[in-house]
């Protein structure tokens, strides 16, 4: 993000390319339908873009890119109202198994993981994905949605708990 803010053009193309699965999948799960994750995304580039004269290297790119996303996910929401995304059958890797019963086993763990992320409340859903998509850590977090680490790392962890044990088998 440096060199883009002194004017090298190529290293947007870097950062996007770098940056564009993760984050997209991450604003994809917050609003659930395809068009306005494309608007929000688009905008949080935007936002990027017109943002770069001000950036300051005091955390990982990765931790202003995706606080720029919360803070316009948080705009959405306050205008629309939280949705939760299911895990659509495109987006999640087929199993490798030939086995029937193995692909079978696989949707259906899909199928619990996404309804164990839809019963999440929004806050821990969030520091989820921004730790699984964005691979942040507890402090990265904190500074991502504004809140205090001990608030990320609890999110975090009860996420993590609702989730393994929605995982596992009865």
């Amino acid at each position: 993000m440096l060199a883009y803010r002194q004017g090298d053009a190529g290293a947007f193309d870097t950062l996007y390319s770098r940056h564009k699965g993760p984050l997209y999948r991450f604003v994809l799960r917050a609003v659930r339908e395809r068009a306005v994750a494309e608007e929000l995304y688009q905008e949080i580039w935007m936002r990027v873009i017109e943002a770069r004269g001000r950036y300051e290297a005091r955390a990982r790119f990765t931790t202003w890119l995706y606080t720029i996303a919360h803070h316009r996910l948080t705009d959405h929401w306050r205008k629309r109202g939280l949705k939760v995304v299911e895990l659509q059958d495109d987006d999640a890797a087929a199993p490798r198994a030939d086995d029937p019963e193995a692909r079978a086993a696989g949707r259906e763990d899909l199928q619990r993981l996404a309804q164990a992320m839809a019963a999440l409340p929004g806050l821990q859903r969030e520091a989820f994905l921004l730790h699984a998509e964005a691979g942040m850590t507890v402090a990265e977090i904190a500074v991502a949605t504004g809140a205090n680490e001990e608030a990320a790392k609890s999110r975090l962890r009860y996420a993590l708990g609702k989730l393994e044990a929605a995982l596992k088998d009865d």
